[in-house]
């Protein structure tokens, strides 16, 4: 199938690594299937700027929380565009706390989004891949995941259990033509570093071996080669685009 008939469900693409994502693949020709929660002028907003890069595209209102929401979402992507070839797992939220201060919801809501998420979206597209046997899966971690995060036990056990579900999902599926693999960015420039403070910043960037924060961008063209013919020896991996946080 031709890149130009190929189409990509996101979840959480409409801002920050999701939309930077979103951008690199549509430029790429590959057709864009995008969720969103609440903000649906931000949306719309989106859909036009991918339409003039000349794919079709389409945001769909769901909520990755809820099985059904997501099943429905994957149902009318397939409706719309006429197949589906890959899934990026990106949507996920930090609710930040000490263990001893974090109530049940504040560990519920991160787990039930970053994980349950991905559980959900994952096994509403699964069927349809390996039936087609083809496809591509690319999962949204993070370096919490891996080096574990001060006051982020939550958000940090979501994102190793992530690393975990790609690595068991890759043995399970490889025979049917389906690669699964993980991204883990680092500090990225999105809007979670706008409510920092200047000496935070500084702080932050004393423990990155390259000196700077990374952009969206650059996690989107590790996404682009994932899913491209140069990567199709590659499954159940995690590619680390951190600047080195995670080695020091």
């Amino acid at each position: 199938m031709s890149k130009q008939n190929r189409t990509a469900i996101i979840s959480g693409g409409t801002r920050g690594i999701g939309k930077a994502i979103v951008l690199e693949l549509a430029r790429e020709g590959i057709n864009i299937s995008v969720s969103f929660l609440k903000n649906q002028d931000l949306a719309k907003q989106l859909e036009k700027e991918i339409k003039n890069l000349g794919v079709k595209v389409k945001a769909f209102q769901a909520d990755i929380k809820d099985y059904h929401s997501v099943s429905q979402w994957v149902k009318q992507t397939k409706e719309y565009f006429g197949g589906l070839e890959i899934l990026i797992n990106n949507a996920g939220i930090i609710n930040d706390k000490a263990l001893m201060f974090m109530q049940e919801q504040d560990w519920k809501s991160v787990i039930d989004t970053n994980l349950g998420g991905v559980f959900n979206l994952t096994q509403a597209v699964i069927t349809g891949f390996m039936k087609q046997k083809s496809g591509h899966i690319i999962n949204i971690t993070s370096v919490s995941g891996i080096i574990g995060s001060s006051r982020q036990t939550n958000y940090s056990a979501s994102k190793a259990g992530i690393i975990g579900f790609t690595k068991a999902l890759a043995k399970e599926v490889a025979g049917h033509n389906i690669r699964v693999n993980a991204v883990a960015p680092g500090f990225i420039e999105t809007d979670m570093l706008n409510n920092l403070k200047e000496t935070q910043i500084n702080a932050l960037l004393e423990r990155i071996p390259k000196g700077r924060f990374g952009r969206p961008e650059e996690v989107a063209q590790a996404v682009k080669f994932l899913i491209s013919d140069s990567a199709r020896y590659i499954t159940g991996q995690t590619i680390v685009v951190d600047g080195g946080l995670s080695i020091t």
